[in-house]
């Protein structure tokens, strides 16, 4: 079944602007997670639109109540490729960039690896990007040296899948821009110890991608 049945898919946030933030969730919350609705917000405020999506298994979650894994990275990317066929086709958009939370990041990187994809992606944020597969292994970082286009990775320094200590120490291009969300776990909560909050880091990393999109 194409991506775009099951409706509603996807919504579309914010003043018609030329630039479209496309945005993925990750592998555990749907689209209207309280992240994922935090950093629309946020990114609606600097004057951006946001397109939020589900990929083909989270339609089927709210179909029926039933929990689901996430589907094959294939099915996954044939979905975000097809978001992107549609946000280009909102009539004022010029430039799209693709957002993702952890899985959503990785696909987000994966799809522009892709070089007749990528001339129509702009950039590539990763917010909490998985470098370490949950059942251990090499750290995914193909995804993030073959992108053919700015790739920039918001990592909380505590993120168990990729944290502060141990990004540095791998082969990752130079080319690669990070922004780290002080004391972050992977959804960029601090401890309460650590003189931070999490609202402080959303609005830090939802202002690093304004930057970075600019």
């Amino acid at each position: 079944m194409s991506c775009c049945q099951d409706n509603p898919v996807y919504l579309i946030e914010g003043a018609p602007s030329d630039t479209l933030i496309l945005l993925a969730h990750g592998a555990g919350a749907n689209r209207d997670s309280e992240f994922m609705r935090s950093m629309a917000s946020g990114l609606v405020a600097k004057g951006y639109q946001v397109m939020r999506f589900n990929f083909p298994y989270m339609q089927a979650n709210a179909a029926d109540g039933k929990r689901r894994p996430p589907d094959r990275a294939p099915k996954l990317l044939a979905c975000f490729a097809e978001m992107l066929e549609l946000a280009h086709a909102e009539p004022q958009v010029k430039r799209v960039v693709l957002m993702g939370k952890s899985m959503g990041g990785r696909m987000a990187a994966l799809l522009a690896c892709d070089t007749r994809l990528a001339s129509r992606i702009d950039r590539v944020i990763c917010l909490g990007y998985p470098f370490i597969p949950l059942n251990g292994g090499e750290p995914r970082l193909a995804p993030l040296n073959e992108c053919q286009v700015p790739v920039l990775v918001l990592q909380g320094e505590r993120d168990k899948f990729g944290n502060k200590t141990q990004i540095p120490t791998w082969p990752l291009n130079d080319t690669i821009q990070f922004g780290w969300l002080p004391d972050g776990d992977h959804s960029f909560v601090p401890r309460k110890s650590s003189g931070t909050t999490e609202a402080a880091n959303l609005a830090r990393a939802i202002g690093l991608s304004s930057d970075f999109i600019g």
